[in-house]
């Protein structure tokens, strides 16, 4: 049977992908009459709102450091009229003006030292985001309601500064360290789980560039140990990069990748790093682009967005009304041969014409139309070991009959929506153990989604001839076409950053609290994580990410 997840978020760019990811559900509810695809309570609860109305709630468990939830309140976590911090809110609003009114963090994304829009965004505008200004934190654009108990703002450091920032994977291990945090995160853990008809499984939404990825290490840890036969899905969320930054600060950002990636697949069912930065490692790369989206890639309230619409999608599978498996059989029809690591591809939306078939809107495209965003190399050829694929919002309505005496092509022959999307999966990754999803429901955008589509798109999210222009409507949903891969890329990736932490630059800054020996040990797991994906025909020559100092 169907049963419920918690979620912990860790970190405040995992707060910026949670808030929409909570509105995008909240929109489906609110949505047109359709058919009930998605089981609401897999991840929400219903409570009480204000005039005692119920209200969807998330079933979640938030980690945020001292000013990075603006007027959320962490008693009753509803919003209230501004008030002043206790602590160094002066200077917090100052540098705010420039460097974060748009959602973005300085080191987080594309900008200067003084918090300029740089090169690594698609387009030099907030595109389709009027109220970006008014935009700070994730919790200006969080449109549902938190439980008293999903809240805990950890005091001990800031969430923006030039110091008491929760920087390095070691400062994050020891939170989770002090018998007082574990004692709140534990209180909290337990409130929503103990309330869960059938506890199928966590997921952890753990930020991977600072210190929370130490933080995340200890929550796997715990949550392993405490429900050894729960499904642990992990998502490693890193904000899109600056081309240009303090090296120190880089190499610090690279270790905590490389230390969490191998701390979290260790005790995860499943781990997928999640991001639409180029790369993850030292050398510069541009970030991911989408045909029919123009986002401002310093924006974390937009990045976070495309972020939210795939894993809203990548998810469905468990949260299916009408699915037998739990989370930790989705995991393991990903991970087998110690594969922990996958990758994640989006079509956001999937190009089609309004009114396609879903043979015809498959058979439109020679290439699977989907951009990676697990920040590895695409591989020139079409492989992979194991995948999960959901499409979503085509109609399912059937193709129009072949000429008589001619042949049907092999997508119009089939007889389920499912039955096309497999066969057409079998056409392109021939020897991968495939499992697809077909749902009606589209992934629905209206805001606080920003509104960066194409005037190419319909408000339903289907291609049209001509432009629109502007619309008040705007795009309220768009067909998805995501996928979990299991895939030769990661080897690049892992062993990449293998490479790039050679022992002789390391320093007791980047270390942080952590012995020698343990940074080698984790860099020694990721190494024989990054066997595991290697096929025999030169993985590991893909992506050299350079050694020079």
């Amino acid at each position: 049977m169907p049963g419920e997840a918690v979620t912990l978020q860790l970190g405040h760019y995992s707060g910026c992908v949670g808030a929409h990811w909570w509105g995008l559900q909240a929109a489906a509810l609110r949505g047109p009459a359709e058919p009930a695809e998605l089981r609401a309570a897999a991840l929400l609860r219903f409570g009480r709102g204000p005039g005692g109305t119920e209200s969807p709630e998330p079933r979640l468990v938030a980690l945020e450091l001292k000013g990075g939830v603006g007027a959320l309140r962490e008693d009753g976590a509803d919003t209230e009229p501004p008030v002043s911090w206790d602590g160094a809110v002066a200077d917090y609003r100052e540098r705010g003006c420039a460097s974060r009114d748009a959602g973005s963090r300085r080191g987080d994304a594309a900008g200067d030292a003084k918090g300029n829009p740089g090169a690594a965004g698609p387009g030099s505008s907030p595109a389709g985001s009027q109220h970006a200004p008014s935009i700070r934190l994730w919790s200006d654009y969080l449109n549902v309601h938190l439980h008293p108990k999903s809240l805990h703002v950890i005091r001990q450091y800031l969430h923006d500064g030039d110091c008491g920032c929760l920087e390095a994977f070691g400062q994050g291990e020891s939170l989770l360290q002090d018998p007082a945090c574990v004692e709140e995160l534990e209180d909290r853990l337990h409130f929503f789980v103990e309330e869960c008809d059938y506890l199928q499984g966590f997921q952890v939404l753990c930020d991977l560039h600072n210190g929370f990825s130490g933080v995340g290490a200890k929550v796997t840890e715990l949550l392993h140990d405490e429900y050894p036969r729960q499904g642990i899905l992990t998502w490693g969320l890193t904000p899109v990069l600056s081309a240009v930054g303090d090296p120190q600060k880089s190499f610090q950002r690279l270790m905590n990748t490389a230390l969490g990636l191998a701390h979290l697949s260790r005790h995860s069912s499943l781990l997928c790093p999640l991001s639409l930065s180029g790369t993850l490692g030292l050398k510069p790369e541009p970030p991911v682009t989408f045909p029919y989206i123009k986002y401002n890639a310093s924006l974390n309230y937009q990045s976070s967005a495309i972020l939210a619409a795939a894993l809203d999608t990548l998810t469905a599978p468990y949260r299916l009304c009408s699915s037998q498996a739990s989370m930790l059989h989705f995991a393991d029809s990903l991970t087998f041969s110690g594969r922990k690591v996958v990758a994640a591809w989006a079509a956001l939306p999937l190009p089609a014409l309004s009114g396609s078939s879903l043979p015809d809107a498959l058979s439109a495209h020679q290439d699977v139309p989907w951009k990676l965003l697990s920040s590895c190399k695409e591989q020139r050829l079409s492989s992979c070991f194991a995948q999960s694929v959901v499409l979503r919002g085509i109609g399912q309505e059937k193709a129009p009959s072949s000429c008589p005496g001619q042949p049907r092509p092999p997508l119009h022959s089939c007889e389920s929506p499912e039955q096309v999307l497999q066969q057409y999966l079998h056409s392109h990754f021939p020897g991968a153990f495939s499992t697809c999803h077909v749902l009606q429901q589209p992934c629905h955008t209206q805001p606080p989604f920003p509104q960066f589509f194409s005037p190419l798109l319909t408000t339903r999210g289907f291609l049209q001839d001509r432009a629109l222009g502007s619309s008040s409507a705007g795009v309220e949903s768009i067909p998805v076409l995501a996928a979990l891969q299991s895939c030769p890329g990661l080897q690049g990736l892992l062993s990449g950053l293998c490479r790039e932490l050679r022992p002789r630059r390391w320093g007791r800054p980047c270390a942080a609290g952590l012995e020698h020996d343990e940074v080698q040990e984790a860099l020694e797991e990721l190494r024989t994580l990054a066997q595991c994906y290697e096929t025999g025909a030169g993985a590991d020559g893909s992506e050299d990410e350079g050694d020079s100092d």
